[in-house]
């Protein structure tokens, strides 16, 4: 069994990697939004819509099926790994092929250099895939913490160079590659798994009967989320695309951060737990009031201060995507939510159930797409924000009967937090409307910290059980290492 201390202290190390790379990331992207035009973001974005739908190939489920296995040894890896290789090199290749028939697509002759190199990344993600998946399953996360900030420092300082030496876009496809690379060096050298010359076919399909219908799951959702991108960059704009993304990146860079340091604890350890529904359930319903305390006030304080964050940081040419901002915010809030319960389903074995989920959730987003497609980009905006909503229902529809743990059930653990955290917001806003003659940054210090404030305040007051519990925890951990 996994204990609890063991869980806390990989989730610090997890987020502590996922702080510093996205913190790292943020700036350079700054940097290069400063300098080069929305459009020529827009472009990258195109870019980016294949190469994800191909990455999900790459890896074909097969990582996540080694988490989940009670206990794979060096066979079992080593075969995943070989096939990701074999996968990875034959991606490239396609989408090598590929490239001039996507530039003809957008009538942009430039796409096509761009595209066959920035799909290294699927070479360099094939060399890295299993390694991610040892080192989740092992629960070492420490080894994240040294490639992921290492890669992160030595690529911001190649594509900040790049970018004040005239490379333009360039840049920005240095920094990604790079990035790859590196981590995947560091990787390698601080992880002692290395794979054995064996092969086995029986392995694979053991492996492949959980992975193969993760595979298609997450084929259908990179799809889904990139489709709206094509639609968009097609029928609108690439300076739309661009508006639309960057709304997208400020809470996900908040929000991958926790996000991705609970998705990498929990499968394993929930897995670990199979065997015993009681304990998946009371780590699903902690995962989930846990998260939404600490997502939700970071969303609301972000929206509810925006138009001073994006006047800051991008400069008022970026201010259309403002909006955008605002509506993701509350999209992403509820991200922890689908996370633990699809790890939950998926630590039960049930990749079946999985593949369902994606499947309807995707026929109603789908359905939501073709519908708004036709009047705005912000239309769109508001209908991803709708299938979000509706996800967290079909998400948490299973657990019904799996772990005697529904959505009306989860739903009332979410709403206090929720509640404090759009009063927090608020007061935030409240701070950024007063019209201080003090400096912009000085400002948003104050909104920050008036908003937490706020809600720290009203959390102890009505004693919210999840303030309690990470007090709980935190404290012990503090007096080991003062004592």
């Amino acid at each position: 069994m996994i204990s609890t201390n063991q869980v806390i202290v990989n989730f610090i190390w997890k987020f502590m990697e996922r702080t510093g790379s996205q913190l790292i990331s943020f700036i350079v992207s700054i940097i290069l939004a400063r300098l080069l035009m929305p459009a020529d973001y827009g472009i990258i974005a195109l870019c980016m819509v294949f190469i994800s739908i191909l990455q999900v190939f790459a890896d074909s489920g097969l990582g996540t099926a080694l988490i989940q296995k009670k206990d794979p040894d060096d066979l079992d890896f080593s075969t995943v790994f070989y096939t990701n290789i074999f996968l990875a090199v034959g991606l490239y290749i396609i989408m090598y092929l590929l490239a001039p028939l996507i530039a003809i697509f957008y009538s942009m002759p430039d796409l096509v250099g761009l595209i066959r190199v920035l799909s290294l990344v699927l070479l360099i993600n094939g060399l890295r895939n299993v390694q991610q998946s040892y080192v989740s399953k092992h629960m070492i996360f420490k080894r994240f913490f040294y490639s992921t900030l290492t890669a992160s420092v030595l690529s911001a300082v190649i594509g900040i160079s790049m970018a004040y030496a005239g490379f333009g876009m360039w840049a920005l496809v240095a920094q990604q590659l790079s990035n790859g690379l590196i981590a995947t060096i560091v990787l390698w050298w601080t992880v002692p798994w290395r794979p054995i010359f064996s092969y086995s076919f029986s392995r694979l399909k053991e492996l492949f009967s959980f992975g193969s219908k993760l595979l298609v799951a997450m084929l259908i959702s990179n799809a889904y989320d990139q489709l709206w991108q094509l639609v968009i960059g097609k029928i609108y704009s690439p300076s739309s695309l661009a508006f639309f993304n960057q709304g997208q990146k400020f809470p996900q860079v908040i929000v991958t951060n926790i996000n991705a340091s609970i998705d990498s604890i929990l499968l394993p350890t929930m897995a670990s737990e199979q065997d015993h529904r009681e304990r998946v359930r009371d780590m699903t319903r902690r995962a989930i009031k846990t998260s939404i305390f600490i997502m939700a006030p970071m969303m609301m304080v972000l929206a509810f201060s925006s138009t001073n964050v994006v006047t800051l940081v991008l400069t008022e040419k970026w201010l259309p995507c403002v909006p955008f901002l605002c509506i993701f915010c509350i999209n992403y809030m509820f991200w922890p939510v689908h996370t633990a319960n699809l790890n939950a389903i998926n630590a039960l074995g049930r990749s079946d159930i999985f593949l369902k989920l994606e499947i309807i959730k995707k026929v109603v987003g789908i359905s939501v797409l073709l519908f708004t497609m036709q009047y705005s980009v912000m239309a769109m905006a508001y209908g991803m924000l709708l299938t979000g909503v509706l996800g967290q229902i079909i998400n948490s529809w299973p657990n019904r009967k799996l772990l005697g743990y529904g959505y009306l059930h989860q739903l009332r653990d979410l709403l206090p937090s929720i509640v404090l955290a759009v009063i927090a917001g608020a007061a935030a806003y409240g701070v950024g409307m007063m019209q201080l003659p003090i400096h912009l940054v000085l400002v948003i210090a104050l909104q920050v910290i008036v908003g937490a404030v706020t809600y720290l305040a009203l959390s102890y007051l009505f004693r919210i059980d999840s303030l309690l519990y990470l007090f709980q925890v935190i404290k012990p951990l503090i007096a080991r290492r003062i004592g």
